[in-house]
């Protein structure tokens, strides 16, 4: 099996999981900024072939346990290393109107639909599988037909769903410092959308903007 060269295995993921699929092709999919009160929520989603499988970047583990600095450095590296990738979103309004869950399915289908539109032959000849990151199948009937395989924790030990949370994680933090240049008020840059103690003081002072979850505010504003 091909892992990355490093002396600290232990602390990174392996495809162990992924070979147990019976599986050729398998994608890994992870979410992030579920729990922010603002801006869109991101899934990204990684597909790799395990008959063709080559050495991924040694730094790779859940974006989480990686440094800002560490998941940049890696990122055009971790793009490049799967078969295709994508990430996908669903804006403050779908979150609003049609809750977070049905709205991580979404976006995972967004991502879903865009890598696989070009390899659809070969995924439809052997068998795919989709690994998602907890204990819950948001794809639902989303899958395109695919076997969905939840894990606890598949982020932190599957490669193919570290990949995929790393791309959502740098390409959603870029998003949010863009924006940041517009809602200047609510330190965006660095607190990426999640309720850190200025971004909830700066909108008891200044109230929400329009990619602020407003439903998600009630017990903040209320305080």
């Amino acid at each position: 099996m091909i892992t990355p060269m490093s002396s600290n295995l232990s602390q990174l993921p392996s495809l162990s999981f992924e070979q147990s699929l019976n599986a050729r092709y398998v994608i890994g999919i992870d979410e992030v900024g579920r729990g922010c009160i603002a801006g869109v929520v991101a899934v990204g989603a990684v597909l790799i072939d395990l008959e063709n499988i080559t050495d991924w970047p040694k730094q790779l583990k859940d974006s989480k346990l990686l440094s800002p600095k560490s998941r940049t450095s890696i990122f055009e590296e971790v793009a490049a290393w799967g078969l295709a990738w994508s990430v996908g979103f669903a804006t403050v309004q779908e979150i609003e109107q049609q809750g977070i869950i049905s709205s991580l399915g979404l976006a995972a289908s967004r991502a879903l639909t865009e890598i696989t539109n070009s390899h659809a032959r070969a995924l439809a000849d052997h068998p795919t599988v989709i690994i998602l990151d907890g204990n819950q199948d948001y794809l639902g009937t989303k899958a395109m037909g695919f076997r969905v395989q939840t894990k606890i924790k598949a982020d932190q030990d599957c490669v193919s769903v570290a990949a995929a949370s790393v791309l959502a994680k740098v390409t959603r933090d870029k998003l949010m410092v863009e924006l940041s240049e517009t809602y200047s008020l609510f330190g965006l840059a660095s607190n990426k959308g999640y309720a850190s103690a200025d971004h909830i003081k700066a909108l008891k002072e200044h109230g929400p903007s329009p990619i602020h979850r407003l439903s998600w505010l009630t017990k903040i504003l209320a305080e």
